[in-house]
């Protein structure tokens, strides 16, 4: 019956259908292995445009996959003595080298490349027929003479690509940044494909041929995006103190937008590097006429200088504050240093009276609904810091009826969630956070079902919900900066509520804390146990990444990374950590094209 409807098909097709839904019926037949199907589909197209070589490579192709090379041969021939097109000379090479002719094949394809000589405008079509049937040799050196033949074309994106099919790395990046040259406006597309081939670890040999190569560029023609793809491989190695040398000289050629630099900085103090985030706000501060540029670069030294603060510094931060409003006073351009300065109040200088009298004061200044919004948010966060669980919800739920659908009214209604969690009503949380998973920030979405999940998943294992509660009040801690009263609390979840399924997320959370005030050997043995009694559970791939992490950027025990990297690139494939650990295995495991093994 499937055979006599098939042949019905194709002897009524040109009745009833076009020839274009002809040819995706034989485009399917092919690709799914359904040869003999395709064939008598193409050889109807073929009747129908005898001068179509788009459905002639077809039939040809489809008779070598059913091995009948001499009706493809045939083929061929008939149509060479008609014209004696290049790339049907490479074709019937190809179909000798199929059938191991290869001295035939050989001198077909030399006679494709010489025809190139008279013919140059032929080079892209002979050179991509060899590279259907990877024949890459052949094809550089169609794009090698083609160099010399039109020296007012450039070949060396599809030399680019060639080689990094090869592995020839190095050769792959000189014809990247040969195109470069060409036309530098394509520098972001040529990052983006290079960034496949090079690591954190500017060790790893692909970083040196590229640095290299572009040092040598600098030297013989100092052009500014020769500085900016360099900054760009730094920022790849986290080398952002290099980044930041390449990113100065280029502002020096042409000293019109800090943006650049503002960005670098913000990239380095989000990878923990705020040493180098300070050098390079300060150097913006120097360098800048425009006073939001100055409030912003301001505002990220007081925030970093905030971090690890003794009472002495918090009194002089406090004092630069309160300079700088002086200097720009209060309005809409200093809001945000307004905001930083709240936080900075409440958050480090435990003074929430001041904070929320300072911010009340924000709100009475000619501001936009959205900015009166972001100080509620704040506003809000304090009185949650505070306690003040009921105050903070009326915040919270004015800007979800102010702002709705937008994103920080999502944010708004995720602390709805929080907040509630906090007071231990967990019922209304959850229906809070169930709205947020289809939340348009994937952040809110991605946090909102993480803690669904926790209060599910806890809630019914006793009808008082005592660890779920005592993980709640950890979590406040947490929020308050109150690591070391967070971790007793996870203590003693850990010790009254033995073989309760919230046990695992209590380890964890600590370890997590235990990082966070350089407790390493504590934070090593909580990681350890989930991975050792738990391994069905779902933090199991986040306890080997995140320990894994540990022995790599604080332990200095690469080895003991590495197989735990392995363990999930290969016993883990789904999770969300997959493409970093893989990455980062490959790194330790010492890859040097890391990105084309383990068909990455």
């Amino acid at each position: 019956m499937k055979n006599s409807l098939f042949l019905f098909l194709v002897l009524f097709a040109p009745f009833f259908g076009s020839a274009q839904n002809n040819e995706v019926l034989a485009d399917s037949y092919y690709k799914k292995g359904e040869f003999k199907k395709a064939l008598v589909i193409y050889q109807n197209l073929l009747k129908e445009k005898p001068y179509s070589y788009n459905f002639l490579f077809k039939l040809v192709e489809t008779h070598q996959q059913l091995e009948q090379f001499a009706e493809a041969q045939d083929i061929l021939i008939q149509r060479l003595e008609k014209r004696r097109n290049p790339t049907l000379v490479v074709e019937l090479g190809y179909n000798y080298q199929l059938q191991d002719s290869l001295e035939k094949a050989k001198d077909l394809y030399e006679e494709a490349i010489a025809y190139i000589d008279d013919k140059p405008s032929y080079i892209y079509s002979i050179a991509r027929k060899f590279e259907d049937h990877s024949l890459l040799e052949e094809a550089i050196r169609i794009y090698d003479k083609g160099k010399t033949l039109t020296p007012d074309k450039n070949y060396s994106i599809q030399l680019a690509r060639i080689y990094g099919d090869q592995g020839n790395i190095e050769k792959m990046f000189e014809n990247y940044i040969d195109y470069v040259e060409y036309k530098p406006n394509y520098l972001n597309n040529i990052k983006r494909a290079v960034s496949d081939f090079i690591s954190e670890d500017k060790s790893n040999e692909n970083n040196v041929y590229l640095r290299r190569q572009l040092l040598k560029k600098i030297q013989q023609n100092p052009n500014p995006y020769w500085y900016e793809m360099l900054s760009w491989l730094y920022v790849q190695e986290k080398a952002y103190a290099k980044s930041f040398v390449q990113e100065k000289a280029l502002y020096k050629r042409n000293p019109v937008s800090l943006d650049r630099i503002v960005e670098l900085a913000i990239t380095a103090l989000d990878d923990n590097d705020a040493e180098t985030a300070r050098d390079i706000f300060n150097y913006i501060l120097n360098a800048t006429q425009d006073a939001s540029t100055a409030l912003t670069a301001h505002q990220y030294i007081l925030e970093i200088d905030s971090k690890n603060a003794d009472d002495k510094a918090l009194i002089r931060i406090d004092k630069k504050y309160n300079e700088l409003f002086e200097e720009y006073g209060l309005s809409e351009l200093t809001l945000p240093l307004q905001l930083a300065y709240g936080e900075f109040l409440a958050f480090y200088k435990n003074d929430t009276i001041q904070a929320t009298a300072f911010l009340r004061q924000s709100m009475k200044l000619n501001i936009s609904q959205f900015q009166e919004a972001t100080v509620k948010l704040l506003l809000a966060d304090i009185l949650v810091l505070q306690e003040k669980f009921n105050e903070a919800l009326i915040f919270y739920s004015q800007i979800q009826a102010n702002m709705k659908n937008s994103t920080i009214s999502q944010e708004a209604r995720f602390k709805v969630a929080k907040t509630s969690y906090y007071k231990g009503d967990f019922d209304w949380a959850e229906s809070q956070l169930k709205i947020l998973k289809s939340s348009t920030s994937q952040l809110i979405a991605n946090d909102a079902l993480d803690l669904k999940l926790l209060i599910s998943d806890n809630k019914y294992q006793d009808s008082s919900r005592t660890a779920l509660k005592l993980y709640a009040k950890a979590d406040l801690f947490t929020f308050q900066k109150k690591t070391t009263k967070a971790i007793d609390v996870l203590d003693k979840i850990l010790e009254e509520h033995k073989g309760e399924s919230i046990i695992d997320q209590a380890l964890f959370k600590q370890a997590q804390l235990y990082t966070e005030i350089k407790q390493y050997d504590k934070a090593e043995s909580n990681y350890l146990l989930i991975i050792k009694d738990y391994k069905e559970d779902i933090l199991m791939d986040d306890a080997l990444y995140h320990l894994a992490e540990l022995y790599n950027t604080r332990l200095s025990r690469p080895e003991d990374a590495k197989q735990l990297y392995e363990t999930i690139v290969f016993e883990h494939e789904d999770s969300i950590y997959f493409i970093e650990a893989r990455k980062k295995f490959r790194i330790l495991r010492g890859d040097k094209n890391y990105e084309i093994f383990m068909g990455g």
